[in-house]
C-alpha cells in the first residue's frame, strides 16, 4: 500500500491545527487593556510579555512600545533612528515632537535632557489620556502634552525649537494637512536656525507619495538627508533650515558624541552607518505637494 497520499491528508490537516494552535498560544500572551473608538482612532492598548503596545485599529501598526518603567527601552527601530538628528542641533534646550502615541520619544528624551523644555503635541485627547493612564507618561514643568491640531500649534508658535519631531501618523498614514509645502514653511519657521527637523515617513514601497514628499521638503529646506530604517518601511528625513553638506563618516563620528556623551544605551552612530543617503537631486518630475492639491484630492474623494 502506497502510504504518501494518507500522510499528505494527515499533513494537510495537521499544518492548520498546528497554526492555529500557534496563533492560540501567541494571543494567551496578549491581555488588551482598553480598546476604544475616539473621534480620529479606535485605540488599542495591549500588554504583551511585559510590555504596553499601542495601536491604532485591531489589526494595525505598532505606534508605540513601552517597558513600564523603563524610558530606555526603544523597541520600534525608527526611533533609534529619529534620534540621530539630535547630532545636528548643538546641546538643544528645546524640543517639540508633533504625534505624541505613547509617549515613548519625549520619555526618553526628558531622560537624557533633564534640563530642556520639551513639549508634545497630539490631536487626539484619547491618545494622551491613554499615555498617562497606560505607558507612564508624565508631565512636569519642563514636560508637556497639548491636544491640538499639531500644524496649528506650529503656526502659532513664537519661541522657536531645536529640535522638532514630526511623527503624526493616523491608522495608516500621515495627515495630508502635516506633508504640504505651506505646513513646512511653517515648521522652517518655527526651528532654530541652528536646530534640524526630523520627519518620519513611510517609504517608497507603501506611500506611493512619498518621492512627492522628499520633494516637497527640498522646496523648503536647505539640507536633506535621509535614513534608511533597518527591518522596517520607515524613512526619516533630516532637515536643515541650512547649508550644512554632512557626509557619512561626519554625521556617523557626531551622532556617536552624541550617545557617548549622553550615555544613551546604543551607538548612534549604528544607524548611520547602515542608512545614510544623500538625498535625491530636485526632481521637476516629482510634484510639490500643496494645500490647494490636497484640498481638492480630499473634495474628488468625497464624491
Amino acid at each position: 500500500m502506497n502510504q504518501r497520499p494518507v500522510l499528505a491528508r494527515l499533513f494537510a490537516y495537521a499544518a492548520p491545527i498546528a497554526l492555529i494552535a500557534l496563533i492560540a498560544l501567541a494571543r494567551a500572551d496578549q491581555t488588551v487593556l482598553y480598546e476604544k473608538a475616539s473621534a480620529y482612532n479606535t485605540i488599542v492598548v495591549t500588554e504583551e510579555n511585559g510590555l504596553r503596545i499601542l495601536r491604532f485599529g485591531k489589526g494595525g501598526v505598532r505606534q508605540s512600545v513601552v517597558k513600564p518603567g523603563n524610558p530606555d527601552y526603544l523597541a520600534l527601530p525608527y526611533v533609534q533612528v529619529a534620534l540621530v538628528g539630535l547630532a545636528l542641533s548643538q546641546e538643544p534646550r528645546r524640543f517639540l515632537v508633533v504625534g505624541l502615541g505613547g509617549g515613548t520619544l519625549p520619555m526618553f528624551l526628558r531622560k537624557h535632557y533633564p534640563n530642556a523644555t520639551i513639549d508634545a503635541v497630539d490631536i487626539d485627547p484619547a491618545v494622551v489620556d491613554v499615555a498617562r493612564k497606560f505607558f507612564g507618561f508624565r508631565e512636569d514643568a519642563r514636560m508637556q502634552a497639548h491636544v491640538g491640531d499639531g500644524r496649528q500649534f506650529i503656526e502659532k508658535l513664537r519661541q522657536p525649537y531645536d529640535v522638532i519631531f514630526l511623527d503624526a501618523f493616523g491608522a495608516d498614514s500621515i495627515p495630508t494637512q502635516l506633508t504640504t509645502q505651506e505646513f513646512l514653511q511653517a515648521v522652517r519657521r518655527a526651528v532654530a536656525p541652528g536646530g534640524v527637523v526630523v520627519g518620519n515617513l513611510w517609504g517608497r514601497v507603501s506611500n506611493p507619495l512619498y518621492d512627492s514628499m522628499v520633494r516637497t521638503y527640498q522646496e523648503v529646506f536647505d539640507e536633506l538627508l535621509i535614513l534608511d530604517v533597518r527591518d522596517a518601511a520607515n524613512k526619516i528625513l533630516l532637515a536643515l533650515p541650512r547649508k550644512q553638506p554632512v557626509s557619512r563618516d561626519e554625521l556617523t563620528q557626531l551622532a556617536r558624541k552624541v550617545s557617548a556623551a549622553k550615555r544613551f544605551p546604543f551607538d548612534l552612530g549604528d544607524p548611520v552607518k547602515y542608512g545614510f543617503q544623500a538625498a535625491p537631486a530636485k526632481s521637476q518630475h516629482e510634484r510639490v505637494l500643496r494645500d490647494r492639491d490636497q484640498l481638492k484630492r480630499l473634495i474628488e474623494g468625497a464624491r
